[in-house]
């Protein structure tokens, strides 16, 4: 099988790589930035924290707390669900649920569902929600 010379793509198209693999698989990416050190100095630029899905992380790593602190950082839309969640229904801030409205936002489908179902259940005074009569 021949291999594609992703080296001797531009740097950008290289960078724009590196986040699509960071977006679709945790361990993936991390054979990448085995691969070489160019590709391992692109999978540690800050901006690759973005598109990390922190659910999606092998339960069997030891994530690092820094990685969580550098993804909530970035605003990375899986860690902002967590905290939202984490905030929202563990020590009922509010502050969560503009965390999950945050990640939802960021079209993180996970959020979208949470921040949907929050709204109808604990926000609705007895109006309606969306056309429905809440009873």
């Amino acid at each position: 099988m021949k291999y594609f010379p992703l080296l001797e793509l531009p740097e950008e198209i290289q960078a724009l790589v590196v986040e699509r693999v960071a977006r679709n698989s945790f361990q993936d990416l991390y054979g990448l930035k085995a691969s070489s050190k160019s590709m391992k100095a692109l999978a540690e630029r800050r901006g690759v924290y973005y598109f990390y899905d922190v659910l999606y992380v092998p339960w069997g790593l030891n994530m690092p707390s820094q990685l969580l602190k550098s993804c909530y950082a970035e605003g990375n839309p899986s860690t902002l669900y967590i905290k939202g969640v984490q905030f929202y229904f563990t020590f009922d801030l509010q502050e969560g649920l503009s965390l999950m409205k945050h990640a939802a936002d960021a079209g993180y489908e996970h959020a979208v569902y949470t921040h949907a179902i929050t709204q109808a259940i604990f926000l609705c005074d007895g109006q309606y929600f969306n056309g429905i009569p809440r009873e």
